[in-house]
C-alpha cells in the first residue's frame, strides 16, 4: 500500500500507527504470561473482609415446589390444596439469593417458626450444581 493510499483511508494509517508502535513495544518489554499475573492475584487477596459483612442478601425457606397450568392457577381459591415435590418431614432447601447453600428443618421457637440447620453445601458442590 502507497503512501498516497493511506492518505485517502485513515483506518489503514491508524492500524499502521498501531502496528509499529506494537513492534516498538514488543522489543522494550515482554508481556507477562497467565501464570505470572495468577501468581500476582494470589498475593493481592489479603482484603479485608468488612467491606462485604454488610451488604444485605434474601434468604429464603422453600419446603417444595411443583408446576401447574395457568387454568389450574385461576382456579386457586381458599382452602384448595397444592400439591409439592417433597414428602412430609424432608429437609427444607435453605437459599441465599436464589442459590442453594444449606437444608434444614422446621422448628418453632417462642411461637415463631425457624429452621435448624442440618447440612450445609460446600461450595465446591454449589460450583458442581452451575456447570
Amino acid at each position: 500500500m502507497s503512501e498516497e493510499d493511506n492518505a485517502e483511508d485513515p483506518w489503514a494509517e491508524a492500524l499502521e500507527e498501531q502496528a509499529d508502535a506494537e513492534a516498538a513495544a514488543g522489543a522494550e518489554t515482554a508481556r507477562p504470561s497467565f501464570d505470572e499475573l495468577q501468581d500476582d492475584a494470589i498475593g493481592s487477596l489479603d482484603v479485608n473482609l468488612d467491606v462485604v459483612l454488610d451488604i444485605p442478601v434474601n434468604i429464603s425457606m422453600e419446603i417444595g415446589r411443583t408446576k401447574i397450568s395457568i387454568r389450574n392457577l385461576l382456579q386457586l381459591n381458599q382452602g384448595s390444596v397444592v400439591e409439592l415435590d417433597r414428602l412430609a418431614g424432608e429437609p427444607m432447601d435453605v437459599l441465599v439469593n436464589g442459590t442453594l447453600i444449606a437444608r434444614g428443618e422446621v422448628v418453632v421457637v417462642n411461637e415463631k417458626f425457624g429452621i435448624r440447620l442440618t447440612d450445609i453445601i460446600s461450595p465446591a458442590e454449589r460450583v458442581k450444581k452451575l456447570k
